[in-house]
């Protein structure tokens, strides 16, 4: 078939339309290639950069906290001196001062006759335990007998003609000094069996005496000796 030179004419100018065509989308696909590369090369760097980034947000953090710990080192030093501080006062080691209550119990100066017992004229620990008792429970926060600082250690009992108080013999009258609110102290002393001591007070003559002080010191404790118990190891 023979084409006439108008159709010869579209045809070439097809061809040429076509050819254009074909450079254009090579020279497309060479630019999309190129962006893919970038792209490919841009976001693992990105990535890089991210990372270190935050490395170095954490380094900063940690110099910060190690700034806040050194700035505050005196405050810390001082906190640490204060729990000290408590941790002696809650175990009786230190000599303490503060109003509260001072009471006085002594032998009667009276003697039995006939068939009376003489016992009854006389102080017994157990009245001592229970003052103290009722001492702690009135909220004292310091007590002492004749010098001798009640702490968690501290043991009361007859010994005869005596009774022993921190491994000491102590002889009649007995001091109690406790330091705290003295309404509370003197109410929980009404509650707790002060008023059978002021029967006792009347019938063989023994003194109970009760005084509101400004001013009661309560002398240091001693430091307990361990020889068998030991501080329970964290995990064991």
């Amino acid at each position: 078939m023979r084409l006439d030179k108008k159709e010869r004419s579209l045809l070439g100018l097809s061809t040429i339309l076509l050819g254009f065509l074909f450079v254009l989308l090579i020279k497309a696909q060479g630019v999309a290639g190129n962006q893919v590369t970038f792209q490919e090369n841009a976001v693992p760097s990105l990535i890089k950069t991210e990372q270190e980034n935050q490395q170095l947000s954490l380094e900063n953090a940690k110099i910060q906290e190690e700034l806040v710990k050194y700035a505050q080192g005196q405050s810390a030093s001082s906190l640490l001196n204060q729990q000290v501080q408590e941790a002696m006062m809650n175990a009786g080691l230190i000599e303490l001062a503060g109003p509260g209550v001072q009471i006085t119990l002594d032998d009667s100066t009276r003697v039995a006759t006939g068939d009376e017992d003489q016992n009854k004229y006389y102080i017994h620990e157990e009245y001592i335990r229970e003052i103290l008792n009722a001492l702690w429970n009135g909220g004292a926060e310091a007590v002492a007998i004749n010098g001798q600082r009640v702490t968690t250690h501290t043991e009361v009992f007859c010994g005869g003609s005596f009774i022993q108080i921190n491994g000491t013999r102590q002889m009649p009258p007995y001091v109690i000094g406790a330091i705290g609110d003295s309404h509370n102290l003197s109410a929980a002393l009404k509650f707790y069996g002060w008023d059978r001591l002021g029967e006792f007070q009347e019938q063989y003559g023994i003194t109970r005496k009760l005084e509101v002080l400004d001013n009661i010191v309560t002398p240091a404790g001693k430091l307990k000796e361990y020889r068998y118990a030991e501080p329970v190891k964290e995990g064991t």
